[in-house]
């Protein structure tokens, strides 16, 4: 009833899974990952201490392989279980017990394992992988090509319910506090993927910063006035309109930030990201 893929992108050294269900929730039970460790899918009557248990075996030093045989070894409903496990330095594994429901099975590639059971056939699986291996792209991306490359496969020979997506990097969440850098679900919807990709461009705009570097505008004396009459009218700014980006017109300006939740997405260094002065010409037309 489910459909996932677990993958470590070794650039970033990001690790991620992404899962679509006709089952409520799915990304309470299913993804696991851990920055620097793994990331884990545990589906199929799911045992969801194969998460953190798995998490701690990969810490130790097991292989993905090696991690799974474990986690299976000592359950006795071990044959209904189905899981993907990819490691921070690539290595992946998935395991399909011979008494999940039919179609299941996996797929295992450099990075990623792809896995699924009461599928609408071995496709969907397939089709996820080509769609991983040939989007290019950061590992959301990646990730989101393959959960919708395996709805458009069939997916779910039941339907479709809820999904997730869950990446993590080192200090990657908010603040820098943990490592849950993307944690984002759609627990029921008619269309939990569709619903899920527009949750994650809000987050994207508001609290990631995966812009291209170069993607920048620079505080020019237009920009700043033109930011200033913006900031005026919404009460935030109250000095003269003069173009210079001078301490109170960065106060000012942080401050609409904080309120539109675009407060990681602060600069200090005389530019703007592309995406923030998009948004702020966006709000300014709304008038």
């Amino acid at each position: 009833m489910t459909f996932s893929i677990v993958a470590f992108d070794p650039k970033t050294k990001d690790l991620g899974v992404a899962v679509e269900s006709k089952f409520p929730a799915v990304g309470s039970a299913v993804p696991f990952a851990r920055a620097g460790v793994g990331a884990i899918a545990t589906q199929s009557f799911a045992n969801t201490t194969y998460g953190p248990r798995g998490l701690t075996l990969l810490k130790r030093g097991m292989s993905p392989r090696e991690a799974l045989v474990a986690l299976v070894k000592g359950d006795r409903d071990g044959s209904k279980r189905q899981v993907g496990i990819v490691d921070a330095r690539g290595r992946a594994a998935s395991y399909t017990g011979k008494e999940c429901n039919a179609w299941a099975g996996h797929v295992i590639g450099r990075g990623y394992a792809c896995q699924g059971n009461i599928l609408a056939g071995e496709r969907v699986v397939e089709s996820m992988a080509r769609a991983y291996e040939s989007t290019k792209g950061d590992l959301p991306t990646k990730l989101f090509a393959a959960l919708v490359a395996g709805q458009d496969a069939g997916g779910d020979r039941r339907g479709q319910q809820s999904a997730a997506l869950l990446v993590v990097r080192a200090k990657g969440g908010y603040g820098g506090f943990n490592d849950r850098w993307i944690d984002l679900r759609v627990d029921d919807h008619p269309k939990p993927i569709d619903e899920l990709l527009r949750v994650f461009n809000v987050y994207d705009m508001t609290l990631l910063t995966r812009e291209d570097p170069t993607n920048v505008v620079r505080i020019t004396d237009e920009v700043a006035t033109f930011v200033q009459r913006f900031l005026a009218g919404r009460a935030y700014y109250k000095g003269r309109t003069h173009g210079r980006w001078d301490a109170d017109t960065q106060k000012a300006f942080e401050g609409w930030m904080g309120v539109e939740n675009l407060e990681e997405k602060v600069r200090t260094d005389g530019k703007l990201w592309g995406s923030v002065w998009r948004y702020i010409q966006e709000k300014a037309g709304e008038n």
